[in-house]
């Protein structure tokens, strides 16, 4: 018999306007959809006429249901995969389910979607050729403070989820570690309506947010610039760009040079287009 696939859905992030057709056609074709939370869901569902039956996936019980999962898809069935919103495992259950679809030779296949990292990232104004996303954030200061420690050298732009009844803990350890000056973005209920925006240095960045309450709700996306690279580094990723760019084209060159180098590709192409001129 032949096994069924795991569709991983994405689903919208707020504006139900970016529910794809693709996604819709799917969660009406499989035998069961796996969700996150089921009452959740069902409001999604019921938008959209899907009356597919659901089976509550979370990170409670992902690795018991997993099994049972497994069952109907080698035996035949298809089965999606949802969260509660935007695309499964990006900070959300699924990562047990899907590892052990693929070790098990069932097909997954993915049904693209809403994403609000890739949301956020792309209206920041920060660089985003290489971004380091670390999902949410250690709820404990010190370990919060901890994990910007290990991170304040990091050249790309960081990229966060936190709790809205966090974010003004959050911003304080950002500032105190990494400095008031590094610039930011406080990316808010995205697509919904009362989207928000906020790009400033995180020392600015924080009295905004003490100051109104409203910068304090729903669901955030943090992104922090990545730590500027030492002249010595600068001179360095120059110089390899300059080297590679005479057997290469200028994009190749670039895009080599920030690999080898950990500079920034934009940078780097920029760079190598004023030797031109």
């Amino acid at each position: 018999m032949k096994a069924g696939t795991l569709y991983v859905v994405a689903t919208p992030i707020g504006n139900l306007g970016d529910m794809t057709p693709r996604a819709v056609e799917t969660l009406k074709s499989v035998g069961h959809i796996a969700a996150e939370d089921t009452r959740h869901s069902g409001a999604l569902l019921r938008h959209f006429g899907i009356s597919t039956p659901m089976i509550a996936l979370h990170d409670h019980n992902e690795r018991q249901r997993t099994e049972m999962l497994l069952e109907r898809l080698t035996a035949g069935e298809d089965i999606a995969l949802i969260s509660d919103a935007g695309t499964p495992l990006i900070s959300d259950p699924g990562y047990h389910l899907v590892r052990q679809t693929r070790a098990s030779s069932v097909k997954v296949v993915p049904v693209p979607g809403a994403s609000a990292l890739i949301a956020a990232l792309s209206v920041s104004g920060l660089p985003t050729d290489r971004f380091c996303f670390e999902g949410f954030l250690p709820a404990k200061s010190a370990a919060r403070r901890a994990r910007f420690e290990h991170l304040r050298g990091e050249t790309r732009t960081l990229a966060f989820y936190e709790a809205p009844h966090r974010i003004e803990e959050t911003l304080e350890d950002a500032a105190a570690v990494l400095g008031s000056e590094r610039e930011a973005v406080l990316a808010r209920e995205l697509t919904k309506t009362w989207e928000t925006l906020l790009a400033l240095p995180l020392g600015e960045l924080l009295e905004r947010v003490k100051s109104d309450s409203d910068q304090r709700r729903g669901e955030i996306v943090l992104l922090i610039a990545g730590a500027g690279i030492s002249d010595e580094a600068e001179e360095e990723a120059h110089r390899v760009a300059l080297l590679l760019a005479e057997e290469l084209p200028v994009k190749q060159a670039a895009a080599l040079a920030a690999k080898i180098t950990g500079a920034r590709k934009n940078a780097l192409y920029d760079f190598l287009l004023k030797q031109e001129t």
